[in-house]
């Protein structure tokens, strides 16, 4: 009996025969064996010639890969990524074995072969029990052709309908300050892992994905982190009038609360009186899955939730574009803390109006605790200016609010700092790499993209409770070319604002080095003659 062995097969022996037992001849070669634990009356050797495990099982098999992702298909239509000799490609090639489910599998590994041969070879060993008592093993090997087979996620690619869901993030305020912060949070967080292309676009960003479920899952961490509300659409793209099967595009519309962080707010005088009757004029400190408000005059503050906002909305009376620069003459605690805000009342003066007039206005503050006489605070210029806002006018008729409202409303510390072009911080913010829209940014936009940028910068040095919720990198001082080598995936470099380190006063807030993350950079391997 002739067959074809791939590899010598081995078998377990038992212990040595007692010299009592009983011995017969094995009825292929003769050899003297023992007769009560004989397998089939056959000898050991006789086993392994005679008997084929392997017996099938294929020895040839087909994989698809699709050549532009690089991705394996996984029948009957799941791609996978697996890297050439993984743990991963290995388990997809024995899944496309037909008859390993009869034996075990002791071992299995992979056989080099050339990389343009587009061949895969996989050694396997196996066990099976052939005769009662007796177990045999054997290793052969099996070849896979590779063959390429376009996905339908790069199928889609060339057409029209490369995505299938889009969330467009829009805010209507005149600087990029909240999604800039929001920016933050999606790196930090990692939410933006599933999409296609992120494109920049007039007052927001539009998030493209290919699957419905991940746009309904970047949706719902939005909902998470800021106060918004979304609606949602869909299109008709194509339908098979046979199988009656669909085809949709889906749009998902997410709109943020049209307050930011350091506005100057007049609530309506119902709603102020239903969320704890704080006083209608206050500022906003902070802005999270709600719109955090506080009074400054009396400290108290309140908290507008999502469905309550969007139930009775309103607009910021004054943003931080209209801060003026006033300068401290006096200052006086007259309070005591609550929580990171101090009570105190402050004698100030516009630094314009400082060697020309001598004009100064009295006010109270929660900055009682950072603020001292002879510095320098930024606030909104309530007196003499007029606000096209009506709940602001009617703030203004009511017997008993009108009589409050303040000539200046302080809302942070101002730190004086020198710029030089050769100094820069110790820290930096990572970026997401936006596609711009169809029509470039003019210089000026340019500019003003650039200004929100340092001062949101400014923001998270000044604020320590923002600055906990954000990821600081280490900066590095690296070459330009070296820049653009190591950009992470999805992921684009913010250039290091300029700053100076020795600035003018010693109040300017500093980041400490343990609050700042090592970033892992990717090794780029490079030729020697570039």
């Amino acid at each position: 009996m002739s067959m074809d062995i791939d590899a010598s097969a081995s078998i377990v022996h038992r212990p040595s025969i007692p010299s009592s037992a009983a011995t017969i001849l094995c009825c292929n070669c003769g050899a003297p064996i023992d007769g009560t634990s004989a397998a089939g009356a056959l000898c050991y050797d006789c086993v392994k010639l005679t008997v084929d495990i392997s017996e099938g099982i294929q020895r040839e098999a087909t994989l698809h890969i699709c050549r532009d992702c690089e991705r394996w298909l996984q029948p009957p239509a799941h791609w996978i990524s697996a890297a050439p000799e993984s743990r991963e490609l290995l388990a997809l090639c024995l899944r496309k074995l037909r008859g390993l489910t009869k034996v075990r599998i002791i071992d299995a590994s992979f056989i080099w072969t050339e990389p343009h041969s587009r061949r895969i070879k996989v050694k396997i060993t196996i066990q099976q029990e052939v005769f009662e008592g007796t177990i045999l093993q054997q290793t052969f090997e099996v070849e896979y052709v590779v063959n390429y087979h376009q996905c339908p996620d790069c199928a889609k690619s060339f057409t029209a309908n490369t995505w299938r869901a889009v969330v467009q993030v829009r805010q209507k305020v005149p600087h990029k300050r909240t999604f800039l912060y929001l920016e933050q949070l999606i790196l930090k967080h990692s939410a933006h892992k599933d999409t296609i292309n992120i494109k920049e676009v007039k007052d927001g960003l539009d998030f493209f994905y290919a699957q419905r479920n991940h746009a309904e899952k970047f949706v719902d961490f939005l909902t998470s982190v800021a106060p918004v509300r979304s609606k949602k659409s869909q299109e008709l793209i194509s339908m098979d009038i046979h199988t009656s099967t669909k085809s949709y595009k889906f749009s998902f519309s997410v709109e943020l609360v049209p307050i930011c962080k350091d506005d100057l707010v007049a609530l309506p005088i119902k709603l102020a009186q239903q969320i704890g009757n704080i006083a209608p004029l206050t500022i906003c400190h902070r802005v999270g899955t709600s719109i955090n408000l506080i009074d400054p005059q009396t400290l108290q503050t309140a908290d507008v939730s999502t469905p309550i906002y969007w139930r009775t909305p309103f607009v910021s009376l004054a943003d931080v574009q209209e801060l003026v620069e006033f300068v401290v003459m006096d200052i006086e605690i007259v309070g005591s803390p609550k929580g990171r805000f101090l009570p105190a009342e402050a004698t100030v003066a516009r630094a314009s109006d400082l060697g020309f007039n001598d004009i100064t206005y009295f006010t109270r503050t929660h900055l009682g605790g950072v603020l001292h006489a002879g510095d320098s605070a930024m606030g909104y210029h309530i007196t003499g200016t007029n606000f096209n806002n009506r709940h602001f006018e009617a703030l203004e008729q009511s017997n008993a609010y009108s009589s409050h409202i303040p000539d200046v409303v302080l809302v942070k510390k101002h730190y004086l700092r020198k710029n030089k072009k050769n100094k820069s911080r110790k820290w930096r913010l990572k970026r997401m790499n936006k596609e711009e829209g169809e029509v470039l940014p003019k210089k000026q936009d340019q500019e003003r993209m650039d200004r929100d940028f340092e001062m949101f910068l400014r923001d998270v040095e000044e604020d320590a409770e923002l600055r906990n919720t954000v990821a600081l990198y280490k900066a590095q001082q690296r070459e330009k070319k070296q820049k653009d080598k190591d950009r992470m995936e999805g992921v684009e470099e913010a250039t290091v604002a300029e700053t100076d380190d020795d600035d003018g006063s010693d109040d300017v807030p500093k980041i400490n080095m343990e609050e700042l993350l090592d970033e892992f950079n990717q090794l780029d391997v490079e030729d020697e003659d570039e």
